[in-house]
């Protein structure tokens, strides 16, 4: 993997990320919040108002990194709102 288009694309995802009701892991390297894995993935964690926790990985195939970072950060945003709307339709039935 190339590292400046990793550290490009770590840069582009937490800018498109930024939501104080997410707590955001970027598991591209070994580090102490990431079990190791095969591939690159990203650890979210969503709190409800109601103190629930939940977490969710999305792994990043490696076909992925050769696409463009736009496209790669499109991915990862829209499979966390998926989660979210998951999450807001089972705590609050769909508010």
């Amino acid at each position: 993997m190339d590292i400046k288009k990793l550290g490009n694309l770590k840069e582009a995802l937490l800018n498109a990320i930024n939501n104080p009701d997410l707590d955001v892991e970027l598991c591209f390297d070994k580090n102490d919040k990431c079990d190791i894995k095969n591939i690159p993935y990203i650890k979210v964690k969503y709190v409800t108002e109601e103190h629930n926790v939940h977490e969710k990985e999305i792994d990043i195939d490696p076909d992925y990194f050769n696409r463009d970072i736009k496209d790669i950060v499109n991915f990862v945003v829209f499979q966390i709102q998926q989660f979210m709307e998951e999450i807001d339709s089972v705590e609050y039935g769909g508010e």
